[in-house]
């Protein structure tokens, strides 16, 4: 392994906070998450399975987020932890989006997930990805998959037909980890999503798309599928001069998990990034000092959005913070904000400038703006980042 634990989580912290993500207890200082009066109820799940870091960082995830009454805010909540290690030396990040019901929160985690592979040395990410759709793509695709594996249930082992008193997708997952010949003749799920569920999986396709990213669609791509069910996907990389690959990352989209937990309607997406056969875990973790960025990254339309996505990972890699709220649809809303936070420059994207692959760069303090192109974004000017600051973080979704 070319890099130590502390490096992981240090890159991971790092770009946690460049994409917006910020810890739950902090966003819980907000007032009108203080002044709430309607707290959700949550009991953690007491699955055997919940060992396993991506099922367990959901549940603490969302445990958090009902604990710090972050149901409070109508805003994206775009939450991060760093999970406990477990005891085979595992140790894991997740990262949350609440309130944002659109495909670029699964664009904003998988974008986070590729961006850490570029600081931690991997190249070439694939990303596999599935969806079981919603709760009514759900309904329709379990009731034909059961039907499929009834009538062939006597083609399975002895220990999956077992599985059947648990309901068919277990079943499928455990013919699919055997290589058993039903799993590749099982229905496929995409052919069952409802037309919201096909469209939102085809913007996440158009990401992906848009971005050049190496990916598969993979309908028997089920693993932890208790949790996510709308989106599935998990990234993978090349190895480091032949150093096996030595993470883990998958997430989804678990909308239904939350309303199953606390009876209410609340978008959520998630991944969890995890680092296997962990050396040594640190006795602390890395805590990173707290920059003011002069820059608002300002974007309007689906397309628009991509392109400020890639842009913001850019900047990063130039180690240039930013502000953005890229799940809002509202230009003045943006503008407002960016004023709001006292930057220099807003970098605005537009439907316009996207087909021209250029973006508007304003002076907030002169009053003056120009076209640039999207690569002379990055290199236009000396982007100086303002002194550290000490306030309470918002629960948009800002770097």
């Amino acid at each position: 392994m070319k890099y130590s634990t502390t490096d992981f989580l240090k890159a991971a912290t790092s770009t946690a906070e460049h994409f917006g993500f910020r810890i739950a207890e902090n966003i819980g200082r907000n007032p009108v998450c203080l002044r709430c009066e309607t707290p959700l109820n949550y009991t953690p799940e007491n699955y055997p399975n919940n060992t396993n870091p991506v099922c367990s960082s959901v549940d603490s995830s969302l445990q958090s987020f009902c604990q710090n009454n972050l149901q409070a805010l109508e805003a994206p909540v775009l939450i991060y932890s760093i999970e406990p290690p477990t005891a085979s030396g595992e140790i894991s990040v997740s990262f949350n989006i609440y309130n944002v019901p659109k495909s670029i929160a699964e664009a904003i985690l998988i974008q986070v997930g590729r961006s850490l592979l570029q600081d931690l040395g991997y190249n070439e990410p694939t990303v596999r990805i599935n969806s079981l759709g919603d709760a009514e793509s759900m309904q329709r695709y379990s009731r034909e998959l059961a039907n499929f594996l009834r009538r062939r249930i006597d083609l399975m082992p002895a220990a999956t037909r077992e599985l059947m008193k648990t309901g068919p997708l277990p079943t499928l997952l455990d013919l699919v980890r055997h290589d058993h010949d039903l799993a590749y003749k099982a229905p496929n799920p995409l052919e069952y999503l409802s037309d919201k569920s096909r469209k939102h999986f085809r913007e996440i396709i158009e990401y992906l798309d848009m971005t050049d990213t190496l990916y598969e669609i993979n309908p028997k791509m089920l693993e932890n599928h208790h949790y996510f069910s709308d989106t599935l996907f998990s990234i993978t990389s090349q190895p480091i001069d032949d150093e096996p690959f030595d993470l883990e990352i998958s997430g989804g989209r678990f909308d239904d998990f939350v309303f199953r937990k606390t009876d209410q309607i609340i978008p959520a997406a998630g991944t969890v990034i995890t680092l296997r056969n962990s050396p040594k875990i640190p006795s602390r973790f890395p805590r990173l000092k707290k920059l003011r960025p002069d820059i608002y990254v300002i974007q309007l339309g689906f397309g628009p959005k991509i392109r400020s996505l890639m842009l913001i990972d850019e900047l990063k890699q130039a180690k240039v913070p930013v502000y953005h709220n890229l799940s809002c649809d509202s230009l003045s809303e943006q503008l407002r904000e960016a004023e709001e936070m006292g930057v220099h420059y807003t970098v605005i994207v537009g439907q316009k400038e996207f087909i021209e692959e250029t973006v508007i760069l304003r002076d907030m303090k002169n009053r003056n703006q120009e076209n640039i192109s999207t690569s002379q974004a990055v290199k236009k000017h000396e982007f100086s980042p303002m002194p550290p600051v000490n306030t309470t973080p918002s629960s948009c979704g800002r770097a």
